[in-house]
């Protein structure tokens, strides 16, 4: 069987399974009470169950196990399968914290305690960041540094994709477009194990705004918010940083940019004022293009044509045919939108 066969399958089937499950772990969450009521903070104007996550968790689980049964994965060396185990249970255990932090309201130094060790156990089964890329100057080795660095990265990307899931289908949308260009490029970069694990994802991040683009019908969580960004971000890992070509390295960086950016930015703030930067607020980007007057519709699909800009960017920085192309057309697609946002904005 043809090896981008199997992506297809991985693809399609986590998508599949989100379908026919959201419905189902929506009416169970109504039945149960686990609803997500508004507040002061907060952009939703009614009750939401915010349990999708499992929707997305099961179908991305399910579709990598299918892919397995088929053999797909083949034969990988000892350290790839290792990495490949990491991503997985890394990811399993970062939801089950989310999932948690669903059903019984986890203090956030519980939650970061438990990311931490999570994390510093998957660097242990092989998925850490062994070197940095530094312009005009090429790789560093990182040595003893590997584990900090890693943690960081990867607890990092859970609570950035967790920020940034502030309006209907934006998280969804956003980590959908990077897990598909992470198929593109792992791929290129003859990863085809990463390339599998980012394909399932992608299916079911996309089958799930379905449910989850404006207006929703529900939430995907912290449960599905964490598995998300642990697994975007040890895909970055296992597919791209341990490459030793310094554009592969930077590529998780580029296509992860937007998320990284927003919660950088707002952790900043937070500090220039003096406040803790897990205290929530509303000054992530997308909380600023509703105050501009944006609809919301408009200010998350400003957002998805960001992230498709700058994964294109990481496309043509990656050599792929076509790529340069592809940038080109995603800036004119960015053009429109921000033109869109301007004139709203002014109005």
């Amino acid at each position: 069987m043809p090896i981008q066969l199997y992506h297809l399958i991985a693809f399609f089937f986590s998508a599949i399974v989100v379908l026919w499950m959201t419905p189902v772990v929506k009416t169970f969450g109504i039945k149960s009470g686990r609803v997500d009521r508004p507040n002061e903070r907060k952009v939703h104007q009614r009750p939401m169950v915010r349990l999708g996550g499992v929707a997305i968790f099961t179908g991305t689980v399910v579709a990598l196990l299918i892919v397995w049964a088929l053999g797909g994965f083949g034969i990988l060396p000892p350290t790839k399968e290792w990495e490949v185990w990491g991503v997985t249970l890394g990811g399993i255990a970062f939801f089950l914290i989310g999932l948690a932090d669903d059903l019984f309201s986890l203090s956030p130094f519980l939650r970061l305690l438990m990311q931490v060790i999570i994390a510093g156990v998957v660097w242990q089964m092989g998925v850490h960041i062994d070197f940095l890329s530094i312009p005009f100057v090429g790789l560093i080795q990182l040595g003893w540094l590997s584990l900090p660095f890693t943690v960081i990265w990867l607890v990092g990307m859970v609570n950035a994709i967790n920020w940034i899931d502030g309006l209907d289908g934006l998280a969804a949308g956003v980590s959908g477009i990077a897990a598909t260009v992470m198929l593109f490029v792992t791929l290129f970069m003859q990863q085809p194990a990463a390339a599998l694990i980012a394909a399932a994802l992608a299916g079911g991040t996309l089958g799930f705004l379905r449910y989850n683009f404006n207006p929703a019908q529900i939430f995907m969580g912290d449960g599905g918010a964490y598995f998300i960004g642990f697994t975007l971000a040890g895909v970055g890992v296992i597919g791209l940083a341990k490459t030793t070509a310094v554009t592969a390295v930077v590529l998780p960086y580029l296509i992860l940019a937007v998320p990284i950016v927003d919660m950088s930015a707002v952790i900043l703030a937070r500090l220039r004022q003096g406040k803790s930067p897990f205290n929530a607020d509303k000054r992530h980007l997308h909380h600023r293009l509703l105050r501009a007057g944006l609809s919301h519709r408009l200010a998350v699909l400003f957002i998805y044509s960001l992230t498709l800009w700058v994964g294109t960017l990481a496309l043509a920085f990656a050599g792929i045919p076509s790529g340069i192309a592809y940038a080109c057309a995603a800036t004119s697609l960015l053009s429109y939108t921000s033109w869109q946002v301007w004139k709203h904005a002014r109005q």
